[in-house]
């Protein structure tokens, strides 16, 4: 088998025309957007979650979008560029790139209890929304038209991320609360080119 990393894990430049006939995407299986609601652009999809929050609740046995965002995070974080199927994929990058930034929050955490309290304080921070300071892609989803709506996609994206940190908790740590390094090795890596706050 022909290796197409460098020893750094990065795709070798040579193999840059390859990587995606290699690779490719995952999207969101989530296209069929009958009843969901939308703000700025984006589909507020069902969570198997019991945060509050204004994501309708999915069932407990079925995949939902934080599944998808954690099960291809560590395929599609290698990427550059990402095609767009729908506006479910939206909300995948959102996710993926929340995710980066989140590993990169718990690197050098040597334990759950260390890594679970920097997720907590991730948490606490202000959570932007398109138009505002800090919303790391801007054109990718729709201005709201309304406070109303800015409020929604707000709340929607502090209950998506709290899921997901929760989730990702028991990814990033192994049962015994060592970390796992196959997960925060990819705290180093930088999701289409963009830069992940400290």
């Amino acid at each position: 088998m022909v290796n197409i990393l460098s020893e750094t894990g990065v795709v070798h430049p040579k193999f840059y025309g390859l990587q995606f006939c290699a690779l490719a995407v995952y999207h969101s299986s989530f296209v069929d957007e009958e009843g969901i609601t939308k703000a700025c652009g984006c589909p507020l999809l069902p969570l198997k979650s019991h945060i509050k929050g204004p994501a309708p609740v999915s069932e407990q046995d079925k995949v939902d979008i934080v599944d998808e965002a954690i099960s291809f995070f560590r395929a599609n974080v290698f990427f550059r560029n990402f095609n767009i199927q729908s506006s479910a994929d939206k909300l995948l990058i959102y996710l993926t790139f929340y995710i980066n930034v989140a590993l990169k929050r718990l690197e050098g955490c040597r334990t759950l209890a260390v890594g679970t309290k920097a997720i907590i304080n991730l948490g606490l921070e202000n959570v932007p929304v398109p138009g505002e300071a800090g919303f790391p892609f801007g054109g990718l989803f729709s201005l709201p038209q309304s406070q109303e709506e800015a409020e929604i996609f707000r709340n929607y994206l502090k209950q998506i991320r709290e899921e997901t940190s929760g989730r990702l908790l028991s990814c990033a740590y192994r049962p015994n609360g060592t970390p796992n390094k196959w997960w925060l090795a990819f705290a180093k890596r930088k999701f289409m080119n963009t830069i992940v706050p400290q």
